[in-house]
């Protein structure tokens, strides 16, 4: 009997271990570092926000992002509004809570380019707002994706104002010019600095 005892806590533990050498074979385990982000324009633009995929698989993550009808945003994939916030897709049963995406308030200049705050639930962005805690209104089927119709508060920002910002990224090598419309948004935002 002990034989079989020894012989059986083998086959699960080599389960275990090949389960987890597979996860990482398939590169589900995301390394997320200060360099992982970078000028928000080298990623996909979808209707006014950026998507890409940390594991290469920016066509699933596209699939959903143009999907009228919702759906589950895979692993790696990574959606952003503007330079300092972003949400990352980790795999599935991460953080049940927050549909296993991780919410990260970014520090961007042309000198820096950092993770100021990451995490799941906890995270609160320059502006006092709880990532989560807006997210979390959106009707399930966005998967915690904020757009108009989605069920999330509308963002005290203009579409103007957010594609000025968008522009504006510190990190971008090459900076377009704003309109005159854009250019008028931007310093009512910045105090008319």
């Amino acid at each position: 009997m002990t034989r079989f005892r020894t012989a059986l806590m083998q086959l699960v533990f080599l389960g275990f271990a090949l389960s987890a050498l597979s996860a990482q074979a398939d590169g589900t385990e995301l390394e997320i570092t200060d360099e992982t982000f970078g000028c928000i324009r080298d990623m996909t633009p979808v209707r006014g926000f950026f998507v890409g995929n940390l594991l290469g698989d920016l066509d699933a993550t596209l699939d959903v992002a143009h999907s009228e009808t919702g759906g589950r945003y895979p692993a790696g994939s990574v959606v952003q509004l503007v330079p300092t916030e972003v949400m990352v897709k980790h795999p599935e049963g991460t953080s049940p809570a927050t549909n296993d995406w991780e919410f990260f308030e970014l520090v961007v200049s042309e000198e820096e380019n950092r993770i100021g705050t990451r995490g799941y639930v906890e995270v609160v962005n320059r502006f006092g707002g709880n990532c989560f805690g807006c997210h979390v209104k959106a009707e399930p089927q966005w998967d915690l994706i904020c757009e108009s119709g989605h069920g999330c508060d509308p963002l005290p920002l203009s579409d103007l104002l957010i594609s000025a910002i968008q522009k504006t990224d510190p990190r971008c090598d090459e900076q377009p010019v704003l309109s005159g419309e854009e250019q008028q948004a931007l310093t009512a935002f910045m105090g008319g600095s």
